[in-house]
């Protein structure tokens, strides 16, 4: 049985990590390379970091600060935040970048996607998605950090994604971004029906338990922020990761919820 994917996803903001919730209020963390640090010690398998400001400040990744976290992450690591062409990918993964999140460009410009994944492979090339629920209870793409909603249907948008040759999806609830109460488990399951590749389900993890839920919906993987940036009623700042039998026992177990 494959180890089951459990991701810590930092936001970066300026020179600081931060958590937010539905995409507002950020609660900052401390710095991104301390963070790493103790994912390091605790063997954390993979990590996801999302440049929040990018876009809305109208740059491309910040290189300097991007090649200093990866020469310390001893995982994986995906970024993701102002990438808006070639010249952008390839320099972030010059930096030591394993992989490189498309979010609002994907949508803006879908061909970006296509001529990455044959450029630099479908493995390295994840398609991000945000989606919020509007007043009538239909789900849409947002972009823009979640300021901009389009009228694309996140499932469609996903197959879109897989067709131009995304290797993966990772699929953000922005109505359960730091809520703790449990993935879109609905969203998760039509969005993991409708494509081939993983889907890495985000947005609402408050427990392994919740993971396991979005594992059983269909996803390949669970990352998270809170989950691992918070401890207790109060939410104090506390970054911890569970050990590998813990997140086994619960995300691989038959009897999961």
């Amino acid at each position: 049985m494959l180890a089951a994917r459990l991701i810590p996803c930092l936001l970066l903001r300026g020179a600081g990590c931060v958590k937010t919730l539905r995409f507002r209020k950020p609660t900052y963390l401390g710095d991104p390379i301390n963070i790493v640090r103790i994912f390091n010690d605790r063997e954390v398998d993979e990590l996801i970091v999302l440049d929040v400001d990018a876009r809305r400040e109208g740059r491309g990744p910040r290189l300097d600060h991007l090649a200093d976290l990866a020469s310390e992450c001893f995982m994986p690591l995906c970024y993701g935040g102002g990438v808006r062409s070639l010249e952008d990918i390839e320099r972030v993964f010059a930096v030591g970048v394993e992989k490189v999140s498309i979010n609002t460009q994907a949508v803006l410009d879908p061909a970006l996607v296509e001529s990455a994944a044959r450029q630099f492979g479908s493995q390295s090339i994840v398609a991000s998605i945000d989606v919020r629920t509007d007043f009538l209870r239909r789900r849409r793409v947002v972009t823009h950090g979640g300021r901009r909603s389009h009228a694309l249907d996140p499932v469609a948008h996903a197959r879109a994604m897989e067709e131009r040759g995304a290797g993966e999806v990772l699929l953000n609830s922005v109505d359960r971004d730091g809520v703790m109460g449990g993935y879109d488990l609905a969203l998760v399951a039509d969005v993991a029906r409708a494509v081939h590749v993983p889907v890495i389900a985000c947005g609402g993890a408050g427990s392994l338990e919740d993971a396991a839920r979005a594992l059983r919906a269909g996803a390949s993987a669970a990352a998270a922020g809170s989950l691992f940036c918070f401890a207790g009623p109060n939410r104090a700042v506390l970054v911890n990761y569970p050990d590998r039998r813990e997140i086994d026992a619960v995300l691989l177990s038959d009897e999961r919820p």
